[in-house]
């Protein structure tokens, strides 16, 4: 019996290790922040589409995970990079705490446990 999990079986393996080798691990950490990022509006409903997506547990999960990977990386990449970044983020917190039927506490809303207490 084949294993169809391992690198060989995989068709392209080769090659999409290969470029990944080849991506500088800043732009890894921007382009997951921006992906977070960009989840976390859409649960939001911050999107044209509206509420039709909007999950406010969802969000808090992703806007947690983005304040965890900006608290973890913040030394690791340029304030070029980071600056818009925790734009990015204080953003969605002010706007999960705006969605929110009743808003967390300031300090224990998503990720302020990184960022420390987010005011409006």
């Amino acid at each position: 019996m084949s294993d169809t999990t391992t690198p060989e079986a995989t068709p392209g393996y080769d090659a999409m290790a290969r470029d990944i080798a080849e991506v500088p691990a800043v732009e890894v950490i921007v382009t997951v922040a921006v992906n977070l990022m960009s989840a976390a509006a859409v649960k939001l409903g911050l999107t044209d589409e509206g509420d039709v997506h909007k999950d406010l547990d969802e969000a808090r999960k992703l806007i947690h995970a983005l304040a965890g990977l900006m608290d973890g990386s913040t030394t690791e990449i340029s304030s070029f990079h980071a600056a818009p970044l925790r734009d990015g983020l204080k953003s969605l917190q002010l706007a999960f705490r705006e969605a929110s039927v009743v808003p967390d506490e300031p300090g224990q809303g998503p990720g302020e446990k990184y960022t420390g207490p987010v005011y409006g």
